[in-house]
């Protein structure tokens, strides 16, 4: 009996077996990962595909990156980039090489969304969106207020209830939008147009518009970082107030909206007045007023009872001190009436100015001063484009002048040779040799029989 053949044969593998099991069986086990190194050894051969070697202190690996992924990267990798790469661990099989396969690609330590952030807002700036020149002021006390935000979220609840602790009297029209997603940035530009289009109707028109979401990572606020919103904040008619995320959070919509609340809470505490306050101050006028007319009375009482007290029982006297004692009754109802409808006609005035002086006088004004600015823009780029057509026309019409085109419909001719360049000299050219004679209408192929010299 063979002891031997008890023993299992181990299985016999080729190479390229073994680097296809190892493969599989790294691919298999192993999930997508994120690792964190420096590039070298970069290079960009001409099948588009990306090779690099990812290195720390102590250790490196090869990596690739194939051009339907590479397409993607938004900066410019380079030898030195420090770089956070998602990717497969894998072994190239031909030479057994470990290697990782790059699905995604950004700046280390920076993010590639910090980077989009400050990026934009460096060139929204340097294009004047955040000027304080172009930053309309908020109204003292709104007619209506225009709130932009998810009708679902927690900012709504915020500021909903202290514009109804503050002062309930001012109506809220809502515009609701999502506020997170790739949708979101178009849905908050797009309520904003649509509540400038409101501003013809006098019932629905919002002296102010409150944009605002809650908290969330710089993931959840990106929809008020786009450009799209940005330019829509900026080309409102209406001012606006941004109140996004908590006190810390910054977006780019803060720096364009006219001002910005550090939260929800806040912005809503900005645009009431407190209506208490304004109460409290109406009663203690009141307050004055009917004071002022007590005073009044009192004198006029301690005025008739010191008549009172004059009086005398004779008849005659008695009746002509009752005379008297009326026509001061009435000569004392007269002037408190009179004093009364002075106190009126100076509320009167009072509420008269307030009317003169309300910001939708001011708004009235300021929008027909941009009416006329758009007709005069119109008027300006109408006479540039006339102008430049004109340049046009001349330059059309000098090209056609210095035209070859021109000569050869005058009858005469361009002669080439072979490689297609003008013959300028009878030395050029020798007996047999074939030209084409350009005419206005054609070419003809020709060969030269006899060369004639005019020297």
């Amino acid at each position: 009996m063979d002891v031997n053949s008890d023993i299992q044969q181990p299985s016999l593998l080729t190479v390229s077996q073994l680097n296809r099991r190892a493969r599989q069986l790294l691919e298999t086990h192993l999930p997508l990962v994120w690792v964190e190194g420096e590039i070298s050894n970069f290079s960009r051969p001409g099948s588009g595909h990306w090779y690099l070697t990812l290195k720390d202190e102590q250790a490196q690996v090869r990596c690739a990156m194939f051009r339907n992924r590479n397409n993607l990267v938004r900066f410019a990798p380079e030898n030195g980039s420090h770089v956070m790469i998602r990717c497969r661990v894998s072994i190239y099989e031909g030479r057994g090489d470990f290697q990782l396969i790059i699905e995604h690609m950004e700046e280390a330590g920076y993010g590639a969304l910090q980077r989009q952030f400050d990026e934009l807002k460096t060139r929204l700036s340097q294009e004047g969106l955040f000027s304080e020149e172009y930053k309309q002021a908020l109204p003292s006390l709104p007619k209506r207020i225009g709130l932009i935000t998810s009708p679902t979220g927690a900012a709504i609840k915020d500021i909903l209830s202290i514009l109804k602790r503050r002062f309930p009297a001012i109506p809220v029209t809502l515009y609701p939008s999502v506020v997170q997603g790739k949708t979101a940035a178009k849905e908050l530009a797009d309520q904003i147009a649509r509540a400038n289009s409101m501003a013809t109707d006098s019932e629905q028109r919002c002296d102010v518009l409150l944009l605002s979401r809650g908290g969330g990572s710089i993931e959840d606020l990106w929809a008020f970082n786009e450009e799209m919103l940005a330019r829509a904040i900026y080309n409102s008619d209406i001012p606006i107030v941004s109140a996004i995320g908590h006190e810390t959070d910054f977006t780019i919509a803060d720096f364009v909206a006219d001002y910005r609340a550090a939260t929800p809470s806040a912005a809503a505490e900005i645009l009431s007045p407190d209506g208490q306050q304004l109460l409290a101050n109406f009663k203690g006028y009141e307050q004055l007023l009917t004071d002022t007319i007590l005073q009044r009375i009192n004198a006029s009482n301690q005025q008739v009872d010191y008549l009172n007290r004059r009086l005398r029982h004779p008849g005659e006297k008695l009746t002509h001190q009752q005379t008297q004692l009326k026509s001061l009754e009435l000569r004392l109802k007269q002037a408190v009436l009179a004093n009364l409808n002075e106190q009126r006609h100076r509320i009167d005035s009072l509420e008269s100015k307030i009317n003169q002086n309300h910001p939708s006088q001011q708004l009235d004004s300021l929008q027909l001063q941009i009416k006329t600015l758009k007709q005069r823009l119109a008027g300006g780029m109408k006479n540039l484009m006339n102008q430049k057509q004109q340049r046009w026309k001349n330059s059309v019409q000098l090209l056609n002048t210095v035209s070859p085109l021109n000569t050869l419909q005058r009858g005469y001719a361009i002669v080439l040779d072979n490689n297609q360049h003008v013959v300028r000299s009878v030395s050029d050219k020798k007996p047999g040799d074939q030209v084409s004679t350009k005419l206005m209408d054609g070419s003809l192929l020709c060969t030269v029989d006899k060369i004639i010299s005019d020297q």
